[in-house]
This record gives C-alpha cells, structure tokens and sequence, in this order.
C-alpha cells in the first residue's frame, strides 16, 4: 500500500501544480498582464501555510484527505482574490492610484468575501469535527479547508491589496487589447472628436 500511497500523492503534487500554471495562464490572458496575474496567486503561500498549520494543531496528518482540502481551500482563495483584484484593477483604470483602488476594493469587497469564507467554514465544521461513522478518516479534509480558509480570508483583505498596490504603482491605465472591436471603438472614439 506504500508505493500505491506514494504514487498517489506524487500525482496530486503534480496535478497541484499543473492546476496553478493553468490558472496563472487563465488570469493572464483575462487581464493580460502576467503581474496581476502573479498577485492573485501570491494567496496560495498562505492557505498552505493556513491547512498545514491547522491540520499540526489538530494532530491530523497530511493524507489524500486532506490533501483533498488543501485544493478545495486553494480553489476558494484564488476565487476571492480574483473578486478583490479584480475590481481593484478597473478602479485602477478609472483612478490611476493603485494604493487608493486596492483599498477601495478591499473596502467594496469585504463582505462578499467573508460571507464566502464564513460559508465555507461552516460547512466544513461537522466534517472537521468528525463525528459519526469514519469521521476520523475525513476530518483531515474539513480541518485542511477551515485552516486554509482563515489564512486565505486574511491573506485576501489585508496582504494582497498591499502587493497589488506595490506591483501596480507604475503600471499603465490604458489597456493593450489584442481584441479588434475594442481597437476599433477607440478608432471610431478618436475620430468623433
């Protein structure tokens, strides 16, 4: 059952990682920009750190369980940051100011995101707790997502809009679009006036 075990968790390892190069390529092309994408991947450090420390004060272990939760926790986070970033960006564009858009989308953004986390949490509670027939075996997964959770809900709202602001202090309002109705509207914009 060892090498059966090993051979898993090497799978997942590498699966983890095709799925964050994946969603970093997603991102850039949605923003096209391979910084703002690196800054919402920058929560992923802290929701590991999160389920790994939880799953330390618990006792738990890293198993396929809570691997399992690991992912789920990371899914989520990536999600709220993208929530955050996101509007962070467009402000950005309007304003100019990236300091003044990360804080305004922090400020905009807070409830969504931690009405999500609370959810999340939530759910995962009674699974975490490990009551019932097996509950040993799948509290892993429930202790791994409420750790990764609280350090990704953290991570969001306090650390990325700093980051953010940081890498885009410098960077420019206007948009390079490789979508050719946006170039022609600007065309058509520039010729109206």
């Amino acid at each position: 059952m060892a090498p059966v075990l090993t051979d898993t968790m090497n799978s997942l390892n590498g699966g983890l990682l095709i799925s964050i190069v994946v969603i970093f390529l997603m991102l850039a092309a949605n923003f096209q920009s391979f910084k703002v994408s690196a800054v919402i991947l920058t929560s992923v450090p802290a929701v590991i750190l999160g389920a790994l420390s939880m799953l330390m004060l618990t006792g738990s272990t890293l198993n396929l369980q809570s691997y399992m939760g690991l992912i789920m926790s990371i899914g989520v986070s990536i999600a709220n940051a993208l929530l955050l970033i996101s509007n962070a960006e467009d402000i950005r564009k309007q304003t100019g100011d990236a300091l003044s858009a990360a804080k305004e989308a922090a400020a905009l953004r807070i409830r969504p995101i931690i009405m999500t986390s609370l959810a999340m949490t939530a759910g995962m509670l009674p699974m975490a707790i490990g009551f019932g027939e097996g509950g040993d075996q799948t509290s892993p997964l429930g202790r791994a997502v409420i750790g990764g959770i609280i350090a990704s809900t953290f991570a969001v709202l306090v650390v990325l809009p700093q980051i953010y602001a940081y890498i885009q202090n410098k960077a420019s309002i206007q948009s390079i679009s490789l979508d050719p109705e946006d170039a022609e509207s600007k065309y058509f914009d520039n010729e109206i006036k």
